[in-house]
């Protein structure tokens, strides 16, 4: 009789178990946080453009729609080609807020380029032309 009590207090702890877990198996529900995230469209360069080597030039953006609490808001000017970033920085740590900073066009192959500005997330300039040295 005294090895059916343990039997039985085993059996009623597993269960016990077995309950309380299958009770908190369900989803959480977590908050999740808001992010601000701020894609300023790039105003210049346009299509249009076209840049020389060596030259100081602005590179502009609609700060417009700016988030009240923006969650990176220093700023970082790359330049693309054919879907590649180069890993040259043209500018770096800039308030994103200002709308617009200048760089020195490097010196670059001609061709047809894109300005990256990355803050709180990356975006594109449309295509445009660097005037530079030839192949």
């Amino acid at each position: 009789m005294k090895s059916m009590s343990v039997a039985m207090k085993y059996f009623a702890f597993l269960f016990l178990t077995i309950l309380f877990t299958i009770s908190n198996a369900g989803p959480i529900s977590a908050t999740m946080q808001k992010r601000d995230v701020f894609v300023p469209p790039i105003t210049n360069p346009t299509n249009a453009t076209v840049w020389n080597s060596g030259e100081v030039q602005t590179v502009s953006w609609d700060t417009s729609a700016a988030p009240v609490n923006i969650t990176n808001k220093f700023g970082r000017i790359q330049l693309r080609q054919n879907g590649n970033t180069f890993p040259l920085v043209l500018a770096d740590g800039f308030d994103i807020l200002l709308g617009s900073y200048n760089i020195t066009v490097p010196l670059l192959i001609t061709g047809v380029y894109e300005l990256v500005l990355f803050g709180d997330s990356g975006n594109f300039s449309p295509d445009f032309t660097i005037n530079g040295v030839s192949e």
